[in-house]
């Protein structure tokens, strides 16, 4: 669970969005990080292994001041690693009201427990927004996916959703199209790159309420994210602003089961408020 050099930071493992240790995403997570500077903690990060880790780079009570690293670059926002860092700070320092404070902004989060005793996190986005994308852009991430135009739901038009990072909405038509994923690291990485995006959120509608996705993760250099917050927060502000979802309203998303390493996400929006809220569950990895 923990590792740390004498006089050097301890890490944590942890994995968000599942109680199980076997499922969800993993991240890395460092509770004491005021002493790195960026360079040590990309290095930490790379050597973690995971999509992202969470670096605590000052507490203020429970105000968190956090940077998020991928293997191969810092990222402003990451939500599997915020839900994680919270429920590993709740669990030394007790459960309830937190605030992260990231380059993407100020993300509130809270930490509660269940009858059964296990802790659940629910942060709420900053203010969320999306942008159209022209044809051309949409013709050549499907070629890098090796999807053609008839893969995707028409209901769905794609487009880019922020809610802290940028990703691009494209739907499948059937199960069996997202559960087929075989794509072009290198061609996908660049368009990603050259659009500021941090995962592309591939969607299939099982019903207005339930959605598989799953999260080409080129850019951090892993093939795909386990289970997303920050796209799953992007993706619950698209399906408002497209009208599919009217707050108030709870939306699953169900994210690693062709990886693997299943895990849920429960989206809600609220009336009067942009934002949108994730919860999820989070444990230690032995």
């Amino acid at each position: 669970m923990t590792n740390s050099t004498s006089g050097g930071p301890t890490i944590l493992r942890y994995t968000a969005f599942s109680g199980d240790p076997a499922g969800g995403n993993p991240a890395g997570i460092v509770l004491d990080a005021g002493g790195l500077d960026a360079a040590q903690m990309l290095a930490i990060a790379a050597d973690v292994g995971y999509s992202e880790s969470a670096f605590v780079t000052g507490i203020d009570e429970r105000t968190l001041t956090v940077r998020y690293f991928s293997a191969k670059a810092e990222v402003t926002f990451c939500g599997h690693a915020t839900l994680a860092t919270a429920v590993a700070f709740a669990e030394r320092q007790g459960a309830g009201e937190l605030l992260f404070r990231t380059p993407a902004g100020e993300v509130p989060v809270t930490v509660a427990a269940g009858p059964d005793g296990v802790l659940r996190a629910t942060m709420t986005s900053v203010e969320p927004s999306s942008e159209d994308v022209p044809a051309a852009t949409v013709t050549e991430a499907l070629a890098a996916l090796h999807w053609a135009e008839s893969d995707l739901d028409p209901a769905f038009p794609p487009r880019i959703s922020y809610a802290g990072a940028r990703h691009l909405v494209l739907a499948a038509g059937t199960r069996s199209r997202l559960a087929d994923l075989d794509y072009d690291f290198t061609r996908l990485g660049a368009f990603m790159t050259s659009l500021d995006l941090t995962t592309v959120q591939l969607v299939w509608r099982e019903s207005d309420t339930v959605y598989y996705v799953r999260d080409p993760f080129p850019v951090g250099g892993v093939v795909e994210d386990p289970a997303t917050g920050a796209a799953a927060l992007a993706f619950g502000a698209y399906l408002r602003e497209l009208g599919v979802v009217t707050a108030p309203a709870t939306i699953t998303l169900h994210q690693g089961d062709d990886l693997g390493r299943p895990g849920v996400l429960t989206l809600e929006l609220v009336p009067g408020d942009p934002r949108v809220r994730v919860s999820g569950e989070a444990t230690a990895i032995a």
